[in-house]
């Protein structure tokens, strides 16, 4: 059956509907791009924490490594200031944390920005990948038409029918539908968060019903058989994000891969980065419930918790870590190849999609 036929695979070059959510924070790189692209699906690289001099080199990496269409991803945000009480309360939240790994006291000043998203954007369309793809946030109409003067197809994140709408009038080419279930970051923009987290099925539903470009089911999608309800609501393509973290490709770190193979319930948090992300519940999320509420926007929050996120990876102590995964983190596979597992749930979508069919 002609499944994979889709207008989204179409249109951006691909053989299976398939794409590898861009996830920031050191666990993607080229060669688990390269392998999910070659497959016929649609490797991300994630450079919402990448330094703009960075850019071109790790693009020009996956160009070398295949002649396939990938993604680049930016997170379009506008950086929070926090204020002097938000800066005490993070401050004492951390401060037992610091110190149980053996770091010194939390200055008293706001960390600025580590790069300036402008820098970013304009790094990754002088690299000019084959698609970008945004999160956080809506590409502006300059950086709409850059893309188009490049040839660069875009891809942008909804957590609501009103924000796919919003980036529709816009001339994105698709729609990432990003589900409550979904691991890492809300993409959330228009609205508080809360009003974003619609669980995938209704999300896709609704979406598909609101804009007529392709949309893409992501959140706690994780085998065949999710794909097809995806595709069988009006999906036209699927993001798996936490599926891929445990592909020997991946560059996931050793004591969050014994967190991804373990398992475990997952949660959403503001209290690592200072925006709602989803994880699996540990030590630094546990105790931040009480008071993330208070903590500093994102990225001030995101910059005070980096030097401890590095020595609790250095240590080998998860539970200082930002686990991000998907309420779907169960369902993961150990030690398989990317380009094997994207082979495997196009086997596995097909069949399921023949047995609701019959």
């Amino acid at each position: 059956m002609a499944w994979h036929r889709t207008r989204f695979a179409a249109r951006f070059g691909l053989d299976v509907p398939i794409v590898q959510a861009p996830m920031a924070g050191g666990m993607v790189g080229p060669a688990l791009v390269g392998a999910v692209s070659d497959a016929g699906g649609l490797g991300s690289l994630a450079f919402g924490m990448t330094a703009p001099d960075a850019i071109g080199a790790e693009v020009a990496k996956v160009l070398a490594a295949t002649n396939r269409p990938f993604a680049a991803n930016v997170f379009l945000h506008e950086p929070g200031v926090p204020t002097a009480d938000q800066l005490a309360r993070s401050a004492a939240f951390l401060a037992p944390i610091r110190a149980e790994l053996g770091l010194p006291p939390q200055g008293s000043e706001a960390p600025g920005p580590s790069h300036r998203v402008a820098d970013q954007v304009a790094a990754v369309l002088e690299a000019a990948p084959p698609v970008v793809s945004f999160a956080f946030g809506a590409p502006s109409a300059d950086v709409m038409a850059a893309c188009r003067r490049r040839g660069i197809l875009t891809i942008a994140t909804a957590t609501t029918p009103e924000e796919a709408r919003h980036l529709e009038a816009l001339g994105v080419d698709a729609i990432c539908a990003q589900g409550a279930e979904a691991g890492g970051h809300r993409g959330t923009f228009l609205h508080p968060f809360e009003a974003g987290m619609i669980g995938t099925l209704a999300l896709v539903r609704a979406c598909v019903d609101a804009v007529d470009v392709p949309v893409i089911a992501a959140g706690g999608i994780m085998d065949g058989r999710s794909i097809a309800a995806a595709l069988l609501l009006g999906a036209e393509g699927v993001q798996l994000g936490t599926a891929f973290l445990l592909c020997p490709e991946a560059t996931t770190a050793k004591p969050y891969r014994r967190a991804l193979a373990a398992g475990g319930p997952t949660a959403v948090t503001r209290a690592i980065s200072g925006r709602p992300a989803r994880g699996i519940e540990n030590r630094i999320i546990a105790e931040g419930r009480a008071v993330e509420a208070d903590l500093p926007p994102y990225p001030v929050q995101n910059e005070l918790t980096k030097a401890i996120r590095a020595a609790a990876a250095a240590q080998d102590q998860p539970a200082f870590l930002s686990l991000w995964a998907g309420q779907g983190v169960g369902l993961i596979r150990d030690g398989v190849k990317a380009g094997d597992l994207v082979a495997r749930l196009a086997v596995e979508t097909e069949a399921a999609l023949l047995g609701a069919l019959r």
